[in-house]
């Protein structure tokens, strides 16, 4: 998270990817100490390709080691490399418990139905 809110990790990778293809907004949680929603980024393309093609492409602005992207990648052929665009951080991050009803820690990701808070990108 800490690469992607200071710009370094331009691109998330990911061994799957969401089933709505609706998705345009993804927001970045923050997980303990903090327990908080902290930013938010709009999708940008998103590449499916080998594993080893992902690393060549984007390896510059990945924003993790060799070693960590292919350990992640070990048992697949396929890859998803995620564009970050428009990040937005929050200056006053936000509790997610207040804006989300029951609302669990996601272990990768989840699907809210509306915009969080209003902006550019919602």
């Amino acid at each position: 998270m800490k690469e992607i809110l200071s710009g370094v990790k331009q691109y998330e990778f990911r061994k799957q990817i969401f089933k709505n293809e609706s998705v345009k907004t993804v927001y970045i949680y923050s997980t303990s100490p903090q327990k908080r929603i902290v930013a938010r980024f709009r999708l940008g393309k998103i590449v499916k390709e080998h594993p080893d093609y992902l690393w060549e492409q984007y390896c510059d602005v990945s924003g993790i080691s060799e070693r960590e992207f292919f350990e992640y990648f070990s048992d697949r052929d396929t890859g998803y490399a995620i564009r970050i665009e428009e990040l937005e951080r929050f200056e006053e991050p936000i509790d997610p418990h207040t804006v989300i009803d029951q609302f669990v820690a996601p272990q990768s990701f989840r699907y809210v139905k509306c915009p969080l808070l209003r902006s550019s990108l919602s």
